[in-house]
Formats: structure tokens, C-alpha cells, sequence
């Protein structure tokens, strides 16, 4: 059991090849291969950088080929429901101005493409979560029990229907929650009627937790994000239940999504995230170097810095 866990890329190619041949990935006939390592992706292929073609280009034959494995990323979500019509008009998600801004750099290479439809299908086929014996990925939460009644409810191991899609665009059904907390994680509200402006600049009333952490009982020890934020944050204490039962004797998870700026580390003995933050200037494409250990170390991780200014031709 040799994976490469590998964190959100967003559009950044020039980083994601930087770090695969760190890793000692060599291209063969087009692919990126390794002798005795499989390359395991967090999702969030797609958007905010500027090379949305060539990380596709890239990951998608190495996932074909057998050479990495994916899961689904919120990104990756959200480009299904944008292309989706729904069912009383319009699309699953909303053509807004909020929701175009943010999945522009995608649209920009492919929405007017020939190609842009099959590769939304495409993204439909990644599971929404790998659980591969000795350790589990996820993009954001692994939450045993909306694991459970998806299996249970669709029998997909793990994969996007139609109809659980359309379920997971209504709001208030279980199956929204379910994907809401897999893909985005646990958000809690702010007491009081607070908020904070995220590091995109919009202003949150909810935010984002670190959903297996019995130490966090404030909400200010409970955020999850960018630790620069973390001061806007009250340090009031957390009324409720508001984690989720992950124990030291479960296999590693990993996860991506959270966009962190410290050292890359475990979250938990057996937790840990790899998202460090590509599409920032002074953020890194993370890995972790997994080898079968119930004990995650922080000498696994591998980094390679975001490049900036990277050329925005699409191949």
C-alpha cells in the first residue's frame, strides 16, 4: 500500500508537475507513471487558476490508466450543477454573479468547447469518497453516517446518480446535507449574529470546523481555514453537539479543501489535511507520502511552492 495523496490543484499545472516529479513521477507515453506508487487526488482539479486544460490533460490520463485514483471535490460538484438544468427552469446551480465569479476560470477554458460536456460527465464518475482498507480520502468530512445512507439509499459505491444529484441540490433534504458535509465539511454559525470576511473577501456567517477535535470547545480553537482569520473569530464557548466521532483506532483520513497556510502537519494522529493553499500567492501543492501507517508523521509530507504569474495558455 504505496499512495501519493496529493491536495486541491486548481488549475495549477506548472506546481502539479513540479511536485509529481518530486515525487518521482516520470512521464511515459504521455502519462505520469511511478515503478511501485499510485497517486491518490483530493478533487478540486478545476478553477481559479489558470491552467484549467492542462491540470485535466494531466490528471485525467493518469486516473484512466490506473496510475491515480480521485475523489470528488466541491469544484467538481459544483461544475455538474452548473451544467445541470433543473427541473423547474434554470440550472441545479444558480448562473449568478457570485456563483460565475467563482467558476469563471473554468468556464473561460471550457464552457463554449465541444468538449465541456463530457468532461462534466466525467467529473460525475469520481467517487465521492475512497475508503481503501488501511485509509480513506475524502474531500473535506469523512461522516460515517451519511456514508452509510448513501450506500444504503443509491448502492453507488460511492458515486453520483442522477437522482442523488438532484436530491443534493434541495435544500432541507438529507442528501444535501450528506454532500454539503462530505465535500464543504461542518460549518457552525457564528453566535450573535457575527461574521468574518474570508480570504476571498466574502463575508461568512458560518464557518468552516474541525469536525473531529473534542479539544476545540470554543468556536475561535474550533476554525478551520486560514489561520489568519482565526482572530475575527469569537472566542466564546460552543453550545451543543457539534463533532463528529472519529477515533485514533480508525483508519487515516485524509482530506483537502481547507485551504490552510501553516506548515503542513497531521491534524490528528490519524487525520490529515493537504490542502495548502496553490491558488494563493506563498501557498504550496501538498502530498503525502503514505506507506500503510495507522500514525501519521509530518517528515511524509512533500511541498512544492505555487508558482506565480504561471503562462495561461491552454493546450
Amino acid at each position: 500500500m504505496a499512495y501519493d495523496i496529493i491536495g486541491d490543484i486548481h488549475g495549477h499545472a506548472q506546481s502539479l508537475e513540479l511536485l509529481l516529479e518530486k515525487l518521482g513521477y516520470k512521464q511515459q507515453g504521455g502519462i505520469y507513471r511511478h515503478p511501485s506508487r499510485t497517486a491518490v487526488f483530493l478533487g478540486d482539479f478545476i478553477d481559479r487558476g489558470p491552467q484549467q486544460r492542462r491540470v485535466i490533460s494531466i490528471v485525467r490520463p493518469m486516473i484512466e490508466s490506473g496510475n491515480a485514483l480521485a475523489v470528488m471535490g466541491n469544484h467538481e460538484f459544483n461544475a455538474i450543477a452548473y451544467a445541470t438544468p433543473g427541473p423547474g427552469g434554470g440550472f441545479l446551480r444558480e448562473h449568478n454573479s457570485h456563483n460565475f465569479h467563482q467558476h469563471r476560470a473554468f468556464l473561460d477554458a471550457y464552457v463554449d468547447a465541444d468538449d465541456y460536456h463530457e468532461l462534466v460527465d466525467w467529473f460525475g464518475t469520481l467517487p465521492l469518497w475512497l475508503d481503501l482498507g488501511g485509509v480513506r480520502i475524502v474531500h473535506a468530512c469523512w461522516h460515517e453516517t451519511f456514508v452509510e445512507q448513501i450506500q444504503e439509499n443509491y448502492d453507488l459505491n460511492g458515486r453520483l446518480s442522477n437522482s442523488l444529484l438532484y436530491a443534493a441540490c434541495t435544500k432541507g433534504t438529507w442528501e444535501f446535507n450528506a454532500i454539503e458535509t462530505l465535500l464543504k465539511g461542518m460549518e457552525i454559525a457564528i453566535p450573535a449574529g457575527g461574521n468574518f470576511k474570508d480570504q476571498n473577501g466574502i463575508v461568512r456567517h458560518n464557518m468552516r470546523m474541525r469536525w473531529w477535535d473534542h479539544t476545540a470547545t470554543t468556536y475561535r480553537s474550533a476554525f478551520m481555514g486560514d489561520e489568519s482569520l482565526r482572530t475575527n473569530i469569537p472566542d466564546d464557548d460552543i453550545v451543543g453537539d457539534h463533532l463528529i466521532e472519529y477515533s485514533h483506532d480508525l483508519p487515516p483520513c485524509f482530506v483537502g479543501h481547507y485551504w490552510l497556510s501553516t506548515k503542513p502537519a497531521p491534524l490528528a494522529p490519524n487525520i490529515a489535511c493537504v490542502d495548502y493553499s496553490v491558488a494563493r500567492k506563498g501557498g504550496h501543492l501538498v502530498a503525502y507520502r503514505f506507506d500503510g501507517e495507522t500514525t501519521l508523521s509530518t517528515d511524509k509530507f512533500v511541498a512544492v511552492n505555487a508558482i506565480e504569474h504561471a503562462v495561461a495558455t491552454q493546450p
